[in-house]
């Protein structure tokens, strides 16, 4: 289903009543239901969702919403839980209301006025009042960047994860292969979240590189019909293994053989991880 495609609003569903200016009597307004699209660096954040005393982005952008609606709270319900620390160019998030009158285009110039400046509304979409934009996508798109270097980079340590040793592209390419396709990826799913089904097709994993300050700047994209809780980053923990040539590539037949966990690399930090493209 498309986003932009909005079924026509039902007005005897879900609606409220307003005063007609000219009548005085009774008028409905029904339930709106629109799909953001959000950028924002995670560095500040203890990820999307809501927690007790702690900042997250799901806070900032529910609170800038009732401000713009006028509404005590108004939810918020995104299409990637995003880990403290973990970047977006695209997440995707659906609110409802019936207290905004406007066209959609308007919400992210009224939104962005509330959020902080590491948070950007950048589009908005009428979307049917039923719409999810987790059980509606048909996939996403991550991006992890590596940069490889004896020093660091200080202007972007925080969109990168640093290692110090040489890594090879051409080993690093060759177990990504393994991955592509559809596949049961019990052993690239973190504890803490764990999926009844962990079959998941791999449609695209690309790595490239190209020189960057005294070192060389890797990126890791990856798209998927869905990923388990720290797939993305765990994958990229295994390539990193294959990479400083610790293991050949072959390894990751072993590790999707094995649905152990405990055989894969370790999980990549937070801070390379970007959100690019929720799709639908």
């Amino acid at each position: 289903m498309c986003p932009s495609e909005a079924k026509p609003r039902d007005a005897d569903r879900d609606s409220s009543c307003t005063l007609s200016a000219e009548s005085g009597e009774p008028r409905v307004q029904a339930l709106r239901a629109f799909l953001l699209t959000l950028a924002y660096d995670g560095t500040g954040y203890f990820g999307w969702q809501r927690q007790p005393d702690q900042p997250t982005i799901q806070e900032s952008v529910e609170t800038a919403l009732a401000a713009v609606t006028g509404e005590s709270r108004t939810k918020v319900y995104a299409s990637s839980r995003t880990d403290t620390g973990v970047h977006a160019l695209g997440q995707s998030a659906v609110f409802r209301t019936n207290r905004w009158r406007a066209p959609a285009e308007r919400i992210p110039f009224a939104l962005n006025t509330r959020l902080p400046p590491d948070i950007v509304a950048r589009s908005a979409v009428e979307v049917p009042v039923d719409f999810h934009p987790l059980r509606d996508s048909t996939g996403k798109r991550y991006r992890y960047k590596i940069y490889s270097s004896r020093l660091a980079d200080p202007l972007e340590a925080r969109t990168h994860w640093w290692i110090r040793r040489r890594l090879s592209l051409e080993a690093m390419r060759a177990a990504a292969g393994h991955l592509l396709g559809r596949h049961d990826f019990f052993s690239f799913q973190s504890a803490g979240s764990p999926r009844e089904n962990t079959v998941r097709e791999l449609r695209k994993l690309c790595i490239d590189c190209q020189s960057h300050m005294d070192g060389n700047l890797y990126t890791i994209e990856i798209e998927a019909d869905g990923f388990l809780y720290n797939m993305v980053r765990n994958i990229v923990g295994t390539l990193v293994q294959v990479g400083v040539q610790r293991e050949h590539p072959d390894w990751v037949l072993g590790i999707l053989s094995a649905k152990d966990r405990r055989v894969a690399g370790a999980t990549a930090p937070p801070q390379g991880l970007t959100l690019i493209e929720v799709l639908f």
